[in-house]
């Protein structure tokens, strides 16, 4: 196996060639000390830098963002992805995180690469009433801008996720709320995102996904909150059909595009894949 000692840039699930979420990634033979990988992520100033180390058959990976380490990352995953494909050649890497074992493959194209992550097994329960009126005050949203097809959840594929599932696209385009107070509300309730999501066809879908727990107001690609939502669908019986894409990211001028993949048996890993692109290497 190759290491590199340089940050890369990545920007995964790319909408063609525009758009991605942009990511770290550093490869060494060794992952350096925490205090390092904080202030790298930080100095980075990326939602997520990923840092990996060979380990047994495979990686050893922790995320950071620039405020904290995050125990799984799906946009830094698939950038991860790419960079191993370009190191390594075309493969499926294992990956250890802090709480999981998990893979991503990585395949070479002209201009990029694409990814696949497989998540962490998922899991769903309702969302309390008062976490889903803080969230709806949080918001400027009513009950009555909820899709009562699919009912306020706290999913997890790697790390915990509200969704919230509007009945109208325009509702989520208006996405807006104070930093401060979606920190202390996803905080409070152990949140990394709250999903705020728009069922378009049952396998499409348009997301927007704050990320006020780690600082950031609005994430444009979010792999582990695919992940968690699949799995969520599954959990209701929502008609899938196997696979759902996620539109993300439009209405902060970051076009992105998450294939997502759902076998049937429950609790199970979800695919999520898309491409990605080298930012300035």
């Amino acid at each position: 196996m190759q290491t590199i000692t340089k940050v890369h840039k990545v920007a995964a699930f790319t909408a063609g060639e525009e758009g991605g979420n942009p990511a770290g990634v550093m490869i060494r033979a060794a992952l350096p000390e925490e205090p390092a990988m904080q202030r790298i992520a930080t100095e980075m100033g990326y939602s997520e830098t990923v840092f990996a180390a060979p380990h047994e058959d495979g990686w050893r990976v922790r995320y950071f963002s620039p405020d904290g380490e995050i125990a799984f990352c799906g946009h830094a995953t698939i950038a991860l992805g790419a960079v191993l494909a370009q190191q390594n050649g075309d493969g499926i890497f294992p990956l250890t995180t802090n709480h999981a074992r998990v893979t991503v493959e990585g395949r070479r194209q002209d201009r990029g690469a694409t990814a696949a992550l497989q998540s962490p097994p998922t899991s769903s329960s309702p969302a309390s009433p008062a976490l889903v009126q803080e969230a709806l005050a949080l918001f400027g949203y009513r009950l009555a801008d909820l899709d009562d097809r699919i009912p306020p959840a706290v999913a997890n594929g790697g790390v915990h996720h509200l969704v919230l599932a509007l009945n109208s696209r325009d509702r989520l385009r208006a996405m807006q709320y104070k930093l401060d107070a979606g920190r202390s509300l996803m905080q409070r309730y152990g949140l990394t995102t709250i999903s705020l999501v728009h069922a378009e066809t049952p396998q499409r879908f348009h997301a927007r996904n704050p990320f006020a727990s780690s600082g950031v107001y609005e994430d444009p690609a979010t792999g582990a909150a695919a992940a968690a939502l699949a799995g969520y669908l599954r959990d209701l019986d929502w008609p899938h059909g196997g696979a759902i894409d996620i539109i993300q990211g439009e209405d902060m001028g970051a076009p992105c595009h998450l294939q997502v993949q759902i076998p049937d048996q429950p609790g199970s890993s979800i695919r999520v894949s898309g491409n990605a692109r080298m930012i300035g290497d």
